[in-house]
């Protein structure tokens, strides 16, 4: 993706989610400078991940495979192995209308998946066999605000504004915007986007970037070249 472009998915889903009356944290504003600056009294915006995140999953198509994410808090898996501590994450996420988020799963997170807004959320759901793969066969059984939900393999759930979903690790999920872009809440168990995810392509989690133009902000993917 070129950074040009970056910079406008950036100007554009901070707009798309203040029309929703959600505020970005202060740090989401610093510039790369800024960033630099903070390396040592904000170290846990690195060392968590926490910032903006822009992905095309490397297929350079964003508009048809992509998906805006922003981790706003993350916590540490030294403290889930404890037991204590900060066990938790979320994120705001902008899918965008018929833009594909592809099917994968999480080997150690749980997550609810919230519709905050815009159009129907439609997620693909398949159960894993035991060798972590797709079960093409097995009925999907996930909780919908509390309530139990059942789907074949494959079916789709389509949530409404406010409603959420509790995907547990394993669940293997791809999901998309219908009628309008969505404005999605994440709320999770500790997160971990370098190990996390297993992808039922052979695809990348991050972008490859070309530097056209200087970043308005930094990605999350930056931090290591950029502030060290």
């Amino acid at each position: 993706m070129k950074r040009s472009k970056i910079n406008d998915i950036i100007r554009d889903a901070d707009a798309f989610i203040r029309s929703f009356g959600y505020i970005m944290p202060p740090f989401a504003y610093w510039s790369p400078e800024e960033m630099k600056a903070h390396k040592g009294d904000s170290a846990a915006i690195f060392t968590s991940r926490l910032g903006w995140d822009i992905t095309d999953y490397g297929q350079e198509k964003f508009d048809e495979l992509g998906l805006f994410l922003f981790t706003v808090r993350n916590g540490r898996y030294e403290d889930m192995k404890l037991g204590m501590g900060m066990l938790y994450a979320e994120k705001i996420m902008i899918s965008r209308k018929d833009q594909l988020s592809p099917m994968h799963r999480h080997n150690i997170k749980a997550e609810d998946i919230i519709n905050r807004g815009g159009g129907k959320l439609v997620l693909e759901l398949f159960m894993h066999d035991r060798d972590g793969g797709i079960d093409p066969k097995a009925e999907v059984s996930v909780p919908v605000d509390g309530t139990m939900t059942r789907l074949p393999a494959g079916g789709l759930l389509k949530l409404d504004p406010g409603q959420s979903v509790t995907l547990l690790p394993g669940v293997w999920h791809a999901f998309w915007a219908e009628g309008k872009d969505v404005l999605i809440g994440e709320v999770s168990t500790v997160n971990d986007d370098l190990t996390d995810n297993v992808f039922r392509e052979p695809i990348g989690r991050f972008s490859n970037i070309d530097e056209d133009v200087a970043p308005v902000h930094l990605l999350v993917s930056d931090y290591e070249k950029w502030v060290g």
